[in-house]
């Protein structure tokens, strides 16, 4: 018998290797997490500022980088590939639809609440904004990542915009175009493995922590020290993204674009030091990180009857009310992720409407698996348990 008689047979279970279960890294979960209680006590504390210097530091000092660090966060985990038939309806079914949903809701709200109501999709209510951003995010990446430097052209759209008066709120649009460098840039940290070749998430020393801290303490005593200077240049308004630089200097000033440039470089140090201090270890909020819509699209509906009817002004003394609302803001955030939440605002949230494809396999009812920001779940956490019929 010839040696090559006596080998055993190739088959594909003595050559394949074993698929590798892909690990969760509860990091992004918790940063996710973290990023959406920021928003719910920006939020919570707005109208604090009008009464009180302190609250309206604390207000500036999270508004610098709350909403580039969700952008980083979702452009991370965004693709540019050309999309699928499935990925281009989840565009639809996650985003557009529950911005319609949303909006409907909102024109009832002000209608029952104010006595107006004035129907009009291209003008977004509050929070609204952020997800027709994401998906004029996800409909320009492919076209950014064919370009030799789309960092590069990603800054310059997010600076060249503010020179555009015509460039309004209009379906968002100065907005997300004031903010695509950040989620450009999270993608650009994803394509080029950056956060695993400088071990970003599993190196952090003591020293690195100690330095994030100063950071953001520095950002928080600036934003005090020089209040009055910040109220006369109408800072806040400038951490919008939104406003043309001739709105917000009076005229159009050549310089502008560098006060532009200054703020998203601060953004990202200071996004840079939240995200050190972000736990890398799971903990037993990190399981809310995957459902930070439900709280992003639902807080703003808790809030609502606090600011409008004025309960919030003239709280007195500060020390008291302003941590009271932060921690009673970031109860709302967790309130808002749990599952009897979920379970009674999932059809709005995350909805299937197959009546509307061609195909009802692009909207499957079993395909919650993420969501806009991307944030990824596991099927048992995802699918109702069929036995049982109850959704989670």
């Amino acid at each position: 018998m010839s040696s090559a008689e006596q080998q055993p047979p190739v088959t594909a279970s003595t050559t394949a290797p074993a698929p590798r279960a892909r690990r969760r890294v509860p990091f992004w979960d918790n940063a996710r997490f973290a990023c959406v209680v920021l928003v719910v006590m920006w939020h919570g504390i707005q109208r604090l500022t009008y009464d009180s210097d302190v609250s309206y530091a604390f207000y500036l000092a999270i508004y610098a980088f709350h909403m580039p660090a969700f952008a980083i966060i979702s452009g991370y985990f965004s693709k540019s590939a050309s999309p699928t038939k499935r990925q281009m309806a989840r565009v639809i079914t996650d985003i557009l639809v529950p911005y319609v949903i949303f909006e409907a809701l909102w024109t009832l709200t002000k209608w029952l609440v104010e006595g107006r109501a004035n129907p009009n999709l291209t003008q977004q209510s509050w929070t609204l904004w952020f997800l027709l951003a994401l998906g004029i995010f996800r409909l320009v990446l492919p076209y950014l990542s064919l370009l030799r430097w789309p960092l590069l052209w990603a800054l310059a759209i997010s600076i060249g915009v503010g020179y555009m008066s015509n460039v309004d709120s209009t379906f968002s649009l100065s907005r997300t175009l004031g903010l695509l460098f950040f989620f450009t840039l999270g993608w650009w940290l994803r394509e080029r493995d950056v956060v695993r070749r400088l071990q970003l998430i599993d190196h952090r020393p003591w020293w690195l922590r100690v330095a994030a801290v100063a950071v953001l303490a520095g950002w928080a005593f600036v934003c005090w020290r020089w209040l009055a200077t910040w109220d006369d240049i109408d800072l806040r308004h400038w951490f919008f993204y939104e406003a043309s630089y001739a709105d917000l200097t009076g005229s159009q000033q050549w310089w502008s674009g560098s006060v532009r440039l200054a703020l998203i470089a601060l953004a990202i140090l200071l996004s840079a030091a939240f995200f050190v201090l972000v736990p890398r270890r799971n903990t037993w909020w990190t399981k809310f990180g995957q459902y930070t819509m439900y709280i992003y699209l639902l807080h703003s509906f808790v809030l609502y009857p606090f600011r409008e009817s004025g309960i919030l002004r003239g709280l007195d003394p500060t020390w008291l009310w302003l941590p009271l609302i932060t921690l009673v803001s970031v109860a709302i955030a967790f309130a808002l992720a749990s599952r009897p939440v979920r379970r009674v605002f999932r059809p709005l949230i995350e909805p299937r409407p197959r009546w509307m494809f061609d195909s009802a396999a692009l909207a499957q009812s079993d395909d919650h698996r993420s969501d806009p920001t991307g944030s990824r779940r596991t099927a048992e956490q995802a699918r109702p348990q069929r036995k049982s019929g109850a959704p989670t």
